[in-house]
């Protein structure tokens, strides 16, 4: 069943995460200072929104990590097989255009784009917005929270993004332009055709 629905109605929950520490304007960190970071403090998740703070969360849960890791490994198969991009994991961050640095659960960027990042970046933030991003809600993360960030990806240039809720079994499906439509408890969901032939088997993440 596919229902059209509006993210500015979605319900607030709390959970204390993520943590946000605000450091400007005492402290502004330049990207490779952003990096150095992070680097030192691995056992942390750690993001950056478009107005300086850094966004602190706890590692995935075994749980999570696991459906992560299946969902990644599908879309990996996939893009294996038609060379057309590249996929990431959710250890990989992207400096978006608004300055924000994310880390998509998945995330997938067409070659093309890729090959026009110099190369000197990739092995840091790289500073792009991936084409296809995915995030799979955890029990520390609020829908609202997930589902601003889906908004954030799309402005930013991304071309389709999906929002797992397990708890509800719905998925989000987002892209530019087109209202947000939600899966209530789908067998799969289809890339088509930002990721052409991709589908997903949603009943190995549940």
């Amino acid at each position: 069943m596919e229902t059209a629905v509006q993210t500015r109605q979605a319900p607030v929950e709390a959970s204390g995460l993520p943590l946000v520490i605000r450091l400007g304007p005492v402290i502004e960190l330049s990207e490779d200072q952003f990096f150095a970071l992070c680097q030192i403090n691995r056992e942390l998740r750690i993001e950056r929104n478009a107005q300086g703070e850094l966004l602190l969360m706890p590692p995935a849960g075994s749980e999570t990590g696991g459906r992560n890791a299946g969902i990644t490994g599908q879309l990996w198969l996939w893009a294996g097989r038609g060379g057309a991009g590249l996929t990431f994991d959710s250890s990989a961050g992207f400096t978006l255009p608004n300055g924000a640095v994310r880390s998509p659960d998945a995330s997938w960027i067409a070659r093309r784009r890729w090959d026009q990042v110099p190369t000197e970046r990739r092995d840091t933030f790289a500073p792009i917005c991936p084409d296809f991003v995915l995030e799979l809600r955890s029990p520390s993360d609020t829908l609202h929270d997930l589902q601003a960030k889906m908004v954030e990806y799309l402005a930013n240039g991304a071309r389709l993004g999906w929002l797992l809720d397990p708890p509800t079994r719905h998925v989000y499906i987002y892209r530019p332009d087109a209202p947000v439509e939600r899966l209530e408890d789908p067998e799969s969901v289809s890339g088509d055709p930002i990721l052409p032939g991709f589908v997903l088997d949603v009943r190995e993440v549940w």
